[in-house]
């Protein structure tokens, strides 16, 4: 086998071919399942499309290049299960373009942060990290204070919506409306966004100062909703608990 190689070394052509036959291959094996993920990925019937003040924090979170240390995807590990919660699906993040799942973790994973933290825990994580976690070493994100620019929603929504993400002609016209209306929760088109994304979606000042919509409230936003868009995940794991035999045998 050495051998062959070796002489496969000495013709340059035939070395270009071999490497782009077995590239070939590895790229057929990763690409064909995806030409039936539309048979194997089910929706779930409870998942929502994250709203345009999340969407803004989503877009600033690629920004800034935290995908480059968070990972969001929880494993099917035990010690990963203990730590971050339910493991991930691929139907939670049917939504996401680009998918932001990997295996990159300088920092702790992040598909189950939304509600693990306040607010104000967040604002002071994102500002001085080690304000609030002394041995950190994220960098500060000091310009994240200034106001957040949504005039590039409506046209996201829209790119979004071609792709297959459920936003409606109601949600792409009130997209810079709902995103203000999102962080005052007294305000009155607070409602409106239930309406159109639901009960559970958070609605509060999330930065701290109210006089104001940053981009700090939207990157918290957007942090506040991972692995909250459906209960999926939450339904697998408690079934598979539920099945799993006690010390008895017993179920």
């Amino acid at each position: 086998m050495l051998r062959l190689h070796y002489n496969l070394e000495k013709v340059s052509m035939g070395l270009v071919v071999a490497i782009i036959v077995a590239a070939s291959i590895g790229g057929i094996v990763e690409i064909a399942p995806l030409f039936t993920i539309d048979e194997t990925v089910e929706l779930p019937d409870d998942l929502r499309p994250h709203t345009p003040l999340e969407l803004a924090g989503r877009h600033i979170y690629m920004r800034e290049g935290c995908y480059a240390c968070h990972s969001q995807m929880v494993r099917s590990l035990a010690d990963e299960l203990d730590r971050y919660g339910p493991y991930s699906l691929p139907s939670e993040s049917a939504y996401d373009h680009p998918m932001l799942w990997g295996s990159k973790r300088t920092g702790p994973d992040l598909a189950r942060v939304g509600g693990k933290y306040s607010d104000d825990w967040h604002a002071r994580h994102l500002i001085d990290p080690r304000s609030v976690v002394p041995a950190s070493i994220m960098p500060s994100y000091p310009w994240l204070r200034r106001p957040l620019d949504t005039e590039l929603l409506r046209e996201r929504l829209e790119t979004l919506a071609k792709l297959g993400v459920p936003y409606d002609e109601a949600m792409i016209g009130a997209s810079q409306a709902d995103a203000l209306a999102q962080s005052r929760p007294d305000g009155e088109g607070a409602d409106a966004v239930r309406a159109r994304y639901g009960e559970k979606v958070v609605i509060r000042d999330f930065d701290g100062d109210p006089s104001r919509l940053t981009e700090l409230d939207a990157l918290i936003a957007y942090l506040q909703s991972l692995g909250t868009l459906t209960d999926a995940p939450y339904t697998i794991l408690k079934a598979s608990s539920a099945d799993i035999p006690d010390g008895d045998g017993h179920e």
